[in-house]
Parts: C-alpha cells; sequence; structure tokens
C-alpha cells in the first residue's frame, strides 16, 4: 500500500513538472521531423523516457533543459532511418510542361510534410508576443526549409535560434561541444539562407485582412467560381498539394489549373476555417460520386497585404481528422 501510495505521488509531482511543457515539446518535435502524428509519437516517446529517468533527475539542470535533451535525441533517433519531409516545391522547379492534369507521385515515393494545427501548440492567450513568437517558428516555408538540413544541424539551429537555448546548453542537450555547436550553428544559418525563399511579411491569422483572403479562397472553391480568385491569389503565387511532384508559379497558372482540373461544379466542394502553421487554413471536403462530402485534406494560405501568395494543399483525408473535424459532412 504505501508503495502504491508513494508512486502515486511520484506520477502527481512528475506531471506537474513537466506537463507544463508539452505543447511547446510537441512544437520542437515537429520543426525536427516536419509531421504532426510523428511529432505526437515523439512527444509520447518522451514523456515515457522521462517518467523513466524522473527518480535519477537530481536538478543539475532545469526540468525544461533536460526535457529537451530527450526529446532531441528522441527526434534524432527516429531521423535517422527516415527520409526527409517535404513540399512539392523542395523536388524541383516549377511545373512548365504541356497542359494536363497534375498526376500523383507513386505510393511512398516521397515522404511529404504534413501540416500542423494551431491549437496543438497554442500558448495562452493572455502572452500576445508569445502567440506571435510560436507562429512564425513553425509556418510552412520555414519547416519546409528546416527538414533539407542535417538533423543535428537542425537541432543545433532551433534550440539556439527558435528555443534561444546558449550554445553551452545547446551542447549539454546534444552532448557535444560549445565549439561544435557554434560550427554547427554557422553552417546551418548558410545553408538555411540558401534554402529559405525570400522573407514575407505575413498577416497573423487573426488579421481581418487574412480572414478576408480566406473566406474569398472558400468561396471560389464552393462556388466554382475561379474568377474569385483572381480577387484573392497575387500575382505571383504559387500553388503546390501533396502527393503531386509538379507545382505552379504565377496567378494565371494556378487559376488556370485550377479552373480546368479541380473546381468542378458548385457544390462540388466546402470548407471549414481553421489555422494550421500560425496560418488561415481550411479543412477540405469533396462530393463523392454517392453525393457525401468527405473529408479530403487541408489547405493552407500565406496571406499578405497585396494577397495570398502561396497555396499549399494536403490532400490526405486523415489530416482532417488530426485538425479534429468529422471525416462526413452533412450538407
Amino acid at each position: 500500500m504505501a508503495s502504491t501510495v508513494r508512486e502515486a505521488q511520484d506520477q502527481n509531482r512528475f506531471a506537474a513538472d513537466t506537463e507544463r511543457f508539452r505543447r511547446e515539446l510537441l512544437a520542437h518535435c515537429y520543426r525536427m521531423v516536419g509531421s504532426a502524428q510523428d511529432a505526437e509519437d515523439l512527444v509520447q516517446e518522451t514523456y515515457l523516457r522521462a517518467w523513466r529517468s524522473y527518480a535519477g533527475f537530481e536538478g543539475r539542470a532545469s526540468i525544461r533543459s533536460w526535457l529537451y535533451k530527450i526529446a532531441t535525441n528522441v527526434c534524432l533517433t527516429a531521423l535517422e532511418p527516415r527520409r526527409i519531409r517535404v513540399l512539392p516545391s523542395g523536388l524541383a522547379g516549377p511545373y512548365e510542361g504541356p497542359d494536363r492534369p497534375p498526376s500523383h507521385g507513386a505510393p511512398g515515393e516521397v515522404s511529404w510534410l504534413e501540416p500542423l494545427p494551431d491549437r496543438w501548440i497554442a500558448p495562452a492567450a493572455d502572452d500576445p508576443a508569445a502567440v506571435v513568437v510560436a507562429r512564425e517558428s513553425v509556418r510552412l516555408a520555414l519547416i519546409a526549409s528546416l527538414q533539407h538540413l542535417p538533423a543535428r544541424q537542425r537541432a543545433i539551429l532551433i534550440l539556439r535560434e527558435v528555443l534561444a537555448f546558449s550554445a553551452a546548453e545547446t551542447a549539454e542537450i546534444l552532448g557535444t561541444t560549445t565549439a561544435a555547436v557554434k560550427s554547427g550553428l554557422q553552417r546551418a544559418r548558410a545553408r538555411l539562407g540558401e534554402l529559405e525563399p525570400a522573407a514575407e511579411d505575413l498577416l497573423e491569422p487573426t488579421d481581418q485582412r487574412a480572414r478576408a483572403l480566406l473566406d474569398g479562397y472558400i468561396a471560389a472553391f464552393e462556388s466554382s467560381d475561379a474568377s474569385l480568385l483572381e480577387q484573392v491569389l497575387r500575382t505571383d503565387a504559387t500553388l503546390e498539394a501533396t502527393p503531386f511532384p509538379e507545382w505552379y508559379a504565377g496567378r494565371v497558372n494556378c487559376i488556370h489549373l485550377l479552373d480546368s482540373y479541380v473546381l468542378g461544379a458548385p457544390g462540388d466542394w466546402q470548407m471549414i476555417a481553421t489555422t494550421a502553421n500560425g496560418q488561415p487554413a481550411a479543412a477540405v471536403y469533396k462530393r463523392d460520386t454517392d453525393g457525401a462530402l468527405r473529408a479530403h485534406g487541408i489547405v493552407v494560405l500565406a496571406p499578405t497585404a497585396t494577397g495570398v501568395s502561396r497555396v499549399v494543399e494536403f490532400h490526405d483525408p486523415a489530416l482532417v481528422a488530426l485538425f479534429g473535424f468529422p471525416g462526413l459532412l452533412a450538407d
């Protein structure tokens, strides 16, 4: 009986010490691996390992840095046998071939990046600065670029630049030297500078202009009206969708593709507004041959003051459930 009580007390103390870091650890694992579902599994593994070693934790480091050490090494181990996750724009330049519908990539040929529901990692709403930082650190363009860094460089850059750990703390987390951290950070910055697209001043998803752009995009699909996209997309907008390797650059090309091969008839599509990766997004439903509106995927927009600069749609019905929406939608 005494041992049972003691174990319960230990579990309560462990939860009190560690649970407040779960959301930020989830964001950290997502930055590392580019998959919301994998990140969730890796956080569970982190907490399992932390619990197993909790009795030996003697406060030589903060609880937070101790958890980040475990989480980072869990991610690095998980990444060893895996291919990096990418978006179509990370494979090649924009499609410039003959006019035809986009073609599916072969199953398993590419590991695709996944979107992250904002509600999974949202900090307290009473800290507006923390909310903005959290959103900026998981934006799709950044996450896509991070995946192209070697795993340890990725970890160094995230720990130093996003989470603001010192070089010494980062070295402790990764089991290396401060000099190695500084060198790795320099290389990671240089490589990220080559990979990351030009910085854009994206509107916050709470900005009325961002919501108007999302509403316009949704209206274009639900009414099958390509002309509405003229009011939403910038002239230099890009459009990409997994699992299609091709992507399209320029508003004219984007609208032509959607009008010719995607929009269909009014009522074929329905969307529910949400947020993902600190950006306006929508859960997407498509009408099936039996007339039912079935989960299709998640679309994420990059809104700016002059229109949407980038549209990324993830064609995966399982993601709709991940975002908390039903698989079947009533008319």
